[in-house]
């Protein structure tokens, strides 16, 4: 007779091998889909440029106090009324680190949702994958795919999340070296504090950091009412409110200072926050973090969802 012991272990081990057989069906059609919406939004675009180092000329822009002033392009200044400046345009090629959230929270879809949060995560990484491959640059997932410089990188990627084994949290960073992105998309649920905790040392280390918080509708605007019953997908912890309508108040309240608070910590740090809930276009989230991917500043947060207002 199996002992309770054995029993859970199979138990265990059969769950596991049900998730990543639920991943690989799913991995399929998110590259495709990945695919559809790299080749609508990088039309007219001209690879990942960026204003650094280099010999080719980029682009003129308005000259902002502070800048050397050798940096002016009196000819094109001397046109109308402004101060211009020439930029160059970046030629080393960079490496970016790509990384989305396999959790069990991830697999979360509402009926006011499109798509599950694991499904949207994946088409954004594998379309950013698509677009930053076709620019030349190097593409690496932690503990899943070493960085390589090839045109067909986000299938390779894909392959490689396929057979990936179960991992939960923050991925470990440690095999990255040297000036680069990573890119972190997931739900980040955790208390802000403790995800910063985490982020921290990626900062402190020279990487450029850009997170994607990725929400279903539901998460954000909560609108269940009557006797409901909520499970911990991580825990399986249950919660049974016998009127949710009352604690909604509450819940948003919480919800917005936890994502305000962990927008806040990665501005200081001086990385990028895209809010991006699954009810909207999985391609504004992909545009944003691209330009932050090209160098534009990272404002306080961008969103490419909002809560929704009651009466």
């Amino acid at each position: 007779m199996a002992s309770i012991g054995q029993i859970v272990d199979q138990t265990a081990s059969s769950d596991v091998l049900h998730r990543a057989q639920q991943r690989a069906m799913l991995v399929p059609d998110c590259m495709v889909e990945a695919k559809r919406i790299a080749n609508t939004v990088i039309a007219g675009w001209h690879g990942r440029r960026k204003r650094g180092m280099g010999e080719n000329f980029w682009q003129f822009r308005p000259y902002a106090e502070g800048e050397s002033l050798s940096r002016i392009d009196w000819r094109r200044s001397a046109r109308d009324d402004h101060t211009y400046v020439r930029d160059r345009e970046w030629e080393a090629a960079h490496t970016i680190w790509l990384w989305a959230d396999m959790s069990p929270s991830m697999m979360y879809k509402s009926t006011f949702g499109s798509v599950s949060k694991e499904s949207r995560a994946l088409v954004i990484m594998l379309a950013l994958a698509e677009i930053l491959a076709r620019s030349g640059e190097r593409i690496g997932c932690p503990g899943i795919m070493e960085p390589v410089s090839a045109r067909n990188a986000a299938e390779r990627l894909a392959t490689a999340i396929m057979h990936a084994p179960q991992a939960t949290g923050l991925p470990d960073t440690g095999m990255i070296r040297g000036q680069s992105d990573i890119v972190l998309i997931g739900d980040f649920l955790d208390d802000a504090d403790k995800v910063m905790d985490r982020i921290t040392p990626l900062g402190r280390r020279g990487l450029r950091g850009h997170v994607i918080e990725v929400a279903d509708p539901a998460e954000e605007t909560f609108p269940y009412t009557g006797r409901t019953e909520f499970t911990d997908p991580e825990t399986g912890e249950k919660l049974v409110s016998g009127r949710a309508e009352n604690i909604r108040e509450d819940y948003q309240r919480a919800y917005l200072a936890r994502r305000d608070a962990l927008g806040e910590g990665l501005r200081r740090l001086g990385w990028s926050f895209v809010f991006h809930r699954t009810d909207r276009l999985a391609s504004e989230a992909l545009v944003a973090v691209h330009g932050y991917l090209s160098g534009m500043p990272a404002p306080r947060r961008v969103e490419t969802g909002r809560m929704e207002e009651r009466s």
